[in-house]
């Protein structure tokens, strides 16, 4: 048999790193044999990858209609670094006895990535691929991803401090007279929020009119637009529940205030900066739904998600699930890409953000996203192992804040 298993290792306990650092580690190869091979290649990729297929009807010569299929692709490429861990390409035969081989490596990240992302239509992905390069027999690959995070400061924006107030109104015509107005008012004290943070909503309904309102929804939605550039340019748009709330109802001539949250979990940045073929926001959907024939009452309020959180924002009370820190340490500069650490591990007083910047800020975890995706593509053979499994999910910064229960006023 001759290899008998392979294990790719970094020198980071999340297998997450920021762009610009350095990604370290060492590939472990075991042999119950002697094995003769050319050399040792170690492959890093970064590219995302859309596509679906979309079938139309269309007529042939002889005006009879059938079905046709067109598969549509994008594709972008951001970096791709190959070399040798052992021999070359012209390097004479080399025997391996059996036992361990431990071979290191080490692979500068350029600073101008966007974040991993797995979705149902496309990915932006990173992989690690080690090649036992084998004369006159196929070659051997092992191969696992890993996650790199493209910081989204939220301290740099000023419109995410500011609060959002969504006002919605409707009069409804009952039997040839109008009734008196529907009016909802959903508050948030910001806009810019992190992964294990919680969304604080004041909510007002005001319901002068005859109808029933039956409950009152809040979804945070991810809506994520795919684009492809083969054959033509498409777009396909996917919009995700991620979390949901329900309140209500509010009988007619009723009014109700409450103050509910919503926990965020594990999920990849706003935007996806330097990625042209895969667009995602955010966003707080709010429906009211009404009694009887009558169309709901839904409006929208947009929410960006960053990998910083805002060091002055104060939750209303009784929240107290963001830390609460001192207003003045807010940057007055963007932060600057993160340099590696000695090691390569990610750490948060010399990775994550500038400490002397954000002293008193908790640092995060890193947590797996829920949407998992089979990393097996083109450019791997029947010959491929996964290391580990090819089910990968990409892991977030993620914030441990101590949530408070929602309640009624």
């Amino acid at each position: 048999m001759g290899l008998k298993g392979c294990q790719i290792t970094l020198d980071n306990p999340w297998n997450t790193y920021y762009a610009g650092q350095t990604v370290n580690g060492k590939v472990v190869f075991t042999f119950d044999s002697t094995k003769k091979i050319r050399g040792i290649i170690i492959k890093f990729l970064s590219e995302a990858n859309t596509s679906w297929s979309e079938t139309k009807k269309v007529k042939d010569s002889e005006g009879k209609e059938r079905e046709e299929t067109e598969n549509l692709t994008g594709h972008e490429e951001y970096f791709q670094i190959q070399y040798y861990l052992l021999g070359g390409k012209n390097s004479s035969e080399i025997e391996l006895p059996a036992g361990e081989h431990t071979y290191p490596f080490t692979c500068a990240l350029p600073p101008q990535l966007p974040s991993s992302f797995e979705g149902e239509f496309g990915h932006i992905r990173y992989t690690i691929k080690v090649t036992l390069d084998r004369p006159w027999k196929f070659d051997q690959d092992s191969k696992m991803a890993f996650t790199v995070i493209s910081p989204v400061d939220l301290n740099m924006n000023p419109r995410v401090k500011e609060q959002f107030k969504l006002n919605l109104e409707k009069s409804f015509c009952c039997f040839c007279c109008r009734s008196g107005p529907l009016a909802f008012i959903a508050t948030l004290p910001v806009t810019g929020f992190v992964s294990g943070q919680s969304i604080p909503i004041l909510a007002e309904c005001d319901n002068a009119s005859n109808v029933k309102v039956n409950a009152i929804k809040f979804i945070l939605r991810k809506v994520v637009a795919f684009h492809t550039n083969q054959p033509r340019r498409e777009t396909k748009k996917d919009k995700i529940t991620i979390a949901e709330l329900s309140v209500g109802p509010v009988d007619e001539h009723g009014s109700q205030t409450w103050q509910q949250k919503l926990d965020i979990p594990p999920l990849p940045p706003s935007n996806l900066v330097n990625c042209g073929i895969i667009d995602l926001d955010y966003e707080l959907k709010v429906i009211l739904d009404v009694a009887g024939a009558h169309r709901n009452l839904e409006g929208k309020i947009p929410i960006v998600l960053g990998t910083i959180p805002l060091v002055s924002f104060q939750p209303p009370a009784p929240y107290t699930d963001v830390p609460q820190l001192d207003p003045q340490l807010a940057p007055t500069k963007p932060v600057s890409p993160a340099s590696p650490a000695p090691g390569g591990a990610v750490g948060w007083n010399t990775n994550d953000v500038n400490s002397s910047l954000y002293p008193n800020m908790p640092p995060p975890t890193y947590e797996e996203t829920t949407f998992k995706a089979n990393i097996t593509d083109k450019h791997d053979s029947e010959h491929t192992i996964m290391v580990g499994t090819n089910e990968f999910a990409p892991r977030y910064p993620t914030y441990a804040f101590n949530p408070t229960a929602p309640g009624n006023m």
